[in-house]
């Protein structure tokens, strides 16, 4: 192995781990966090200069934006083209920054969809006036400066922002291991805080929330998060904040006037339409997009009838759409030290007023600076005004007059020089009245700065009195109203399917399907092949269907999310998992109170509620005992437990009628109590219970069906059958004791 001297030997373990630190803290410093300063990330800065270095004020004429970019990927940012003029786009879009920083001519996209802007090549673009807030002091010695990525040119490290940009705008990113979401503000509110911190250095967050009461988006939506939320959310640097889209009535329709930050139209009415096909929005007839240059939303919500209630269906819609959104807060960004931190409000605007302080300084002392080198420079020519004939015979005899001049006048080289470029129409009389009230003027100005760099409390009120002038010019009144209100919460299920009567047929091979109306026959519908009527049941499609299986198990389903009558359905397996070798034999529809009687054909039951053979598992629950070779008969459903009667009987002919109240009732199921007499010799024999069924007091009435023949016995006839539970009950009739089934006809 050759080794070379000028190469370092590490262990890979090291080596991963520095080069992994070195990138994540390149992509936290200089891509993905904004600085509190100007409250802009490294792209940004760079666009915004290269932007001034072009020319591109306010007042100037537009340039093509692939001048800028080009501009900023050449000279200080070596990325691709279309990441650089993404960021630019973004700041030029007034739906996405509060307080956009460029002025885009052409196709900048909308709000609809912010990624429809059109080619670099097409768009022009320039600096808005609020984009001076950022630049006006950068002449004046207020920023350091580095070198460029090729060491070619020199950048600004930071922009003197005259305002706490890193609130106005707000910034989002995500770096390595960190992120950050800070949402846009209103620049008067928080100018005022500013004032507030500067009069108060001890005012606390809730107090600078009296002045900022929470974030203020570029739309119109409602801010809808609780005061104490906000409050708190400004308290620890982290929370986050919920935004309400605004309607309003207009001729019985809801129109959608405001939407959420960052949501488009097209995306609201694409979730809307969706529901609508999926059959969940009942009360909802039709929606139409009338936005336009006038209306820029304007989303038409149309019910089915006047009988909807508005409020209602917008509350659904605000839960289920983003028409109401919450936005993460992370209040994350990269401090004076230099060093990542969440901060809190005070926080920010300390630091923020700390460097505003600073920057503020450095002005005036560059000022000084060049006040005094004016006043240095007119000194000398004033001392050559003073003795102009002499300075004249110096100039025309002397082979050195520079240094004839600095040994003659005491002056300084800078002096001298400045005299020997004095042209000599600056020597008349008129002029050295000028030279004499601007030597006046800059002394005055000298000795103001002097006592503002004196003193921290004029600074204190210099400070002051430049953010309220900025805050009146560029500042406005807040967009997002703050109107605290609950978080939408869907309606129930049951609430968003019209009510309306259903028959549910089930297939002996498992295959579902539900039909309208109660008049229906399901033995006549036709079934596929090999496959046959087993049971129906009659409901509403506001109720839920449970389905029971030979093995005891239980499983439902909601009435209207089973198929139309008008095909063979769809097989229950695919949307429950049953036991090995089962299959099902029966099911129910109710309501959540309603209560059944469960039976086996073995002879046992017992009375349950509706809500106990609900499961919300594919695998179901168990809700019978069965013995081996018993089956589960059609559920029966009960009005009155007391006053009910339950009428039992076998395909070998014997019927009963009892109380239900002999009955037990459970809930997480069981075998239940005997229901009739069967002798042990003949079950073996093949004799069962064929069916059961659940007849009012006084007026029941039920159909006995024994081949083609049938009986039906009203509550006068039943009452002779009427006896004790668990007896063996009378004989029917001959030609009726091999019943198939039995149904309550009244």
């Amino acid at each position: 192995m050759i080794l070379h001297a000028n190469h370092e030997q590490i262990p890979l373990k090291d080596y991963a781990e520095r080069a992994y630190l070195d990138y994540s803290m390149y992509v936290v410093l200089d891509r993905a966090l904004p600085f509190i300063g100007d409250g802009l990330k490294p792209v940004q800065r760079r666009i915004v200069y290269a932007m001034s270095e072009l020319g591109l004020e306010a007042g100037a004429k537009p340039k093509k934006s692939a001048r800028t970019v080009g501009d900023v990927i050449g000279k200080f940012h070596p990325h691709g083209d279309s990441a650089c003029y993404e960021a630019m786009v973004l700041m030029a879009q007034p739906f996405s920054y509060r307080y956009p920083l460029i002025d885009g001519q052409g196709n900048f996209g909308s709000q609809d969809d912010p990624k429809s802007f059109a080619a670099m090549r097409y768009t022009e673009s320039r600096l808005t006036p609020l984009a001076q807030l950022l630049l006006d002091e950068l002449g004046q010695g207020t920023v350091e400066w580095t070198p460029n990525f090729d060491g070619t040119l020199k950048e600004p490290s930071w922009l003197p922002s005259r305002v706490p940009h890193v609130l106005l705008n707000g910034s989002t990113g995500i770096a390595v291991g960190m992120a950050t979401d800070i949402p846009p503000h209103n620049l008067r509110e928080v100018a005022s805080a500013c004032i507030r911190l500067l009069d108060e250095p001890e005012a606390s967050v809730a107090q600078l929330c009296e002045h900022v009461r929470g974030p203020d988006f570029p739309t119109s939506a409602e801010i809808i998060t609780p005061a104490a939320e906000l409050a708190a959310l400004y308290a620890t640097g982290t929370g986050s904040v919920r935004c309400r889209a605004v309607w309003r009535r207009d001729d019985g329709n809801a129109v959608v006037t405001a939407l959420p930050w960052q949501v488009s139209p097209s995306k609201i009415i694409e979730q809307i339409a969706g529901q609508m096909r999926a059959k969940k929005l009942p009360m909802l007839e039709d929606i139409r997009d009338e936005s336009d240059h006038e209306n820029p939303i304007r989303i038409v919500l149309i019910p089915r009838s006047s009988r909807i209630d508005l409020d209602e269906m917008m509350q659904h819609l605000n839960a289920t759409t983003d028409l109401e959104k919450s936005y993460r807060v992370n209040l994350n960004m990269i401090g004076l030290d230099g060093k990542p931190q969440v901060k809190n409000l005070r926080q920010i605007l300390g630091e923020w007023l700390r460097f505003r302080a600073d920057t503020v300084t450095r002005r005036l002392q560059h000022r000084l600076a060049r006040v005094e080198r004016r006043l240095h420079l007119l000194e000398g020519l004033r001392i050559a005004y003073l003795n102009l004939d002499e300075v004249i015979r110096i100039i025309r005899h002397e082979d050195e007059p520079k240094a004839a001049l600095i040994a003659r006048f005491a002056l300084s080289e800078e002096q001298a020089d400045y005299i020997l470029e004095t042209r000599l129409r600056q020597l008349a009389r008129l002029e050295e009245m000028k030279i004499n009230a601007e030597r006046d003027e800059l002394e005055e100005e000298r000795a103001r700065i002097n006592v503002v760099l004196g003193s921290k409390a004029r600074l204190k009120t210099l400070l002051k009195d430049e953010l309220r002038k900025d805050a009146e010019k560029y500042g406005d009144a807040r967009r997002s109203p703050l109107i605290e209100r609950a978080a939408a919460q869907a309606l129930d299920q049951t609430a968003l399917v019209a009510s309306e009567p259903i028959t549910v047929i089930l297939s002996a091979k498992g295959w579902v399907r539900a039909a309208k109306g109660h008049e229906l026959d399901a033995r006549e519908l036709g079934y596929r092949e090999g496959d046959a009527y087993l049971a129906s049941v009659r409901g509403r499609t506001t109720q839920n269907v449970a389905f029971l299986d030979s093995s005891g198990r239980s499983y439902s389903a909601a009435a209207h999310t089973l198929p139309s009558a008008r095909g063979n359905g769809e097989p229950l397996t695919g949307r429950f998992t049953l036991p090995a070798g089962a299959q099902f034999e029966a099911l129910a529809i109710g309501e959540s109170t309603s209560k059944f009687v469960l039976a086996t054909d073995f002879g046992y039951g017992f009375v349950t509620g509706f809500e106990a053979l609900l499961a919300n598992k594919k695998a179901g629950k168990q809700v019978v005992s069965l013995d081996a070779k018993a089956h589960v008969l059609a559920p029966a459903a009960v009005a009155d437990t007391a006053r009910d009667r339950i009428v039992v009987v076998t395909n070998a002919g014997h019927l009963l009628m009892f109380s239900v109240a002999e009955l037990p009732e459970l809930d997480k199921g069981g075998k239940g109590n005997k229901l009739i007499e069967i002798p042990k010799a003949r079950l073996g024999d093949g004799e069962r219970v064929a069916g059961i069924a659940v007849v009012s007091e006084g007026s029941g009435e039920v159909t006995l069906y024994a081949g083609q023949r049938k009986l039906s016995l009203r509550w006068n006839d039943l009452v002779e059958y009427g006896g004790s539970r668990a007896t063996r009950g009378a004989l029917l009739p001959r030609g009726l004791q091999r019943v198939d089934r039995i149904e309550t006809t009244g």
